[in-house]
């Protein structure tokens, strides 16, 4: 099969099309002819190197975190998929490779495809749509009435968040450059902040959560509106103890993690606040969970643009450097 693989980490990380043997399909995985892959920020950083401190891949490796496509083979004990079927997932962390032509993924990864939705715009929801989904419902217990912020509204994580955030009953503010207000209001933005001429901290005060996508200063001035009580959840931020211990860490990387989030960690106390580090997880359930609110329109994907899959470095290079104007870019095989 066809793929496009890293070749090498850090800043003479290279990458190339070549022809690799097809996948092993083991006992409880499913054989999927991807259609469709969405292109990711941590596609970039897993090329460069940013998280091979305690994600171990192995070199030559195919990137692509988001899938869309048909079940052509399953394994022995797969109960709940079958030839034929339209699936999307987010393989888990250990089992990424998406810019292919084929992969095989453990049943509990996959979901059934929304029937209402072509094949590129699925293939651009599961990595921002989970992310959002373990942030917003797992992890905050985001309740009616509450005020969450979403950073980056008209990007691919935060397209998706302002309308999970909605579909909760949350007042919703996000921030966004000036051409995407109108976007992010559509999306179900209650307030809007153009950052290219007001400051969030300005107008922004007494929120339950937010959510950021950004790290650096916007996530420590994020801190200085939330509420007591409330909570920052970065997927940009450092990563903290207990996200050490979630991962199983050895002693010198929790204490690496530790060290890293001391300072954000430290703030967020001073504030009443608490902060946490997120690295979403691979969840069929999830996906199924979230369909609903796609097939009846709560939630729709934003696409910037579609890329053949024979342009996936330079569909990778369009987003490395910010030319995507909203929501997620995907490349198609089909």
């Amino acid at each position: 099969m066809k793929a496009f693989m890293v070749e090498k980490y850090g800043g003479a990380a290279t990458m190339r099309a070549a022809e690799i043997p097809d996948p092993v399909v083991g006992a409880e995985d499913v054989l999927v002819k991807i259609h469709a892959a969405g292109v990711n920020p941590l596609d970039m950083r897993i090329r460069n190197g940013d998280f091979k401190a305690f994600l171990r891949y192995r070199l030559p490796l195919v990137l692509g975190n988001d899938l869309a496509g048909t079940v052509i083979q399953v394994g022995a004990d797969v109960t709940e998929f079958a030839v034929g079927d339209d699936v999307y997932a987010r393989p888990d962390k250990d089992r990424i490779g998406t810019f292919a032509d084929l992969i095989a993924v453990h049943q509990d990864d996959l979901a059934p495809k929304p029937a209402a939705l072509t094949m590129t715009e699925a293939a651009s929801l599961p990595l921002v749509a989970l992310t959002a989904w373990q942030a917003l419902v797992e992890r905050a217990q985001v309740q009616r009435g509450q005020r969450v912020l979403i950073h980056a509204g008209a990007g691919g994580l935060g397209s998706i968040a302002v309308q999970l955030a909605k579909a909760r009953g949350a007042h919703v503010a996000t921030t966004a450059s000036t051409a995407n207000i109108d976007l992010v209001k559509e999306l179900g933005a209650d307030v809007a902040v153009d950052y290219r001429t007001q400051g969030f901290t300005e107008v922004l005060d007494g929120y339950d959560v937010v959510l950021d996508s950004l790290g650096g200063d916007n996530l420590a001035r994020s801190l200085r509106v939330l509420k007591p009580g409330g909570q920052a959840i970065s997927v940009a931020g450092p990563p903290d103890p207990a996200f050490a211990r979630e991962l199983g860490a050895n002693p010198v990387l929790r204490l690496a993690m530790t060290a890293l989030s001391f300072r954000t960690r430290r703030s967020a106390k001073r504030h009443g606040v608490a902060y946490s580090f997120l690295f979403m997880k691979a969840s069929g359930d999830q996906l199924r969970e979230l369909t609903p609110l796609v097939d009846s329109g709560m939630i729709r994907p934003v696409v910037d643009r579609v890329f053949p899959f024979d342009e996936t470095l330079q569909a990778m290079e369009y987003v490395e450097k910010g030319r995507a104007k909203a929501g997620k870019v995907v490349v198609s095989m089909t």
